[in-house]
């Protein structure tokens, strides 16, 4: 741990704390494990890349630990809340973060099974997530519970059909859920990434640091601020909402997406609308 001025040890924000973080072992995910763990936290990572979850466990030692986990079975996911409290003791945070792109193509042409598996990670996870941690936190009288959502959640068109109509439920069901549980200190949000440079992003779990590099350069003109969103940048938000400087805020969808949703970079505006020219008003004559 940093040492302070005056040599007294420096707290993280989340010392003492133990978080559970669903799809931990690549992206978003990673990139919230190494955040949560560097601020105090000991962090369970649960993902079905038994791979990389297990070589990201083993590279921060004694301060996080791997279970594979299918999100989509109950089963699955109470064991892996019970691991973390037969591990820690208790459960501070619950990040339920594992998703994939889900069924593409036009509403005509997609499977009951591909809407089945869509819904099952994408949102079922969220719920069985929510159901599990909430007696452990319950009891404890205090806990977060964080989703990840998207942008694709909050406007039609940025994503495939059943992707965008998945995140908009687990806007809702977050809403929900924190109604019931914040009588218990119990607080419940979602985050709305937008662009994130992930190999989920890049199309393929397997995208090289290349494939995402190059993903980076071609979307970055699109985005007001000049880049586009790195796992970082969405595990500050969920490192805040952890925390205790979070702890009168729930039921809230938090967009993360760099100015995406608010519209294109004024540079890309009409020309009309970025021209000045002189206002004349009609005056009527001195009387």
């Amino acid at each position: 741990m940093a040492q302070a001025e005056g040599g007294a040890a420096s707290r993280g924000r989340l010392d003492g704390q133990v978080a559970v973080i669903t799809g931990g072992g690549s992206g978003i995910g990673a990139g919230t494990v190494r955040r949560f763990v560097a601020e105090g936290a000991r962090v369970l990572i649960a993902d079905l890349d038994a791979e990389r979850g297990a070589a990201l466990a083993d590279e921060l030692g004694d301060a996080a630990a791997f279970l594979a986990t299918d999100v989509s079975k109950e089963e699955d996911v109470a064991a892996m809340v019970a691991e973390a409290t037969d591990l820690w003791g208790r459960l501070d945070c619950l990040f339920n973060n594992a998703g994939f792109g889900g069924a593409l193509g036009p509403i005509s042409s997609t499977s009951v099974e591909d809407y089945d598996l869509t819904m099952d990670v994408l949102v079922k996870s969220v719920f069985l997530g929510m159901k599990h941690a909430a007696p452990v936190m319950t009891e404890q009288g205090s806990g977060s519970i964080i989703s990840t959502a998207s942008v694709a959640g909050l406007r039609a068109g940025y994503a495939p059909h059943l992707y965008s109509t998945a995140k908009c439920a687990v806007i809702h069901l977050t809403r929900s859920v924190a109604l019931e549980l914040g009588e218990h200190g119990v607080r419940v949000n979602a985050i709305c990434p937008g662009f994130i440079a992930t190999p989920l992003a890049a199309g393929h779990p397997d995208a090289d640091a290349e494939r995402i590099q190059k993903m980076r350069d071609i979307s970055s003109g699109a985005q007001v601020m000049g880049r586009v969103g790195e796992a970082d940048d969405i595990a500050a938000m969920a490192l805040f909402l952890a925390s205790d400087d979070a702890t009168w805020v729930t039921g809230q969808e938090f967009v993360v997406d760099g100015g995406f949703d608010a519209g294109p970079p004024f540079s890309r505006w009409p020309e009309f609308a970025r021209t000045h020219r002189p206002i004349r008003h009609h005056r009527p004559p001195d009387r």
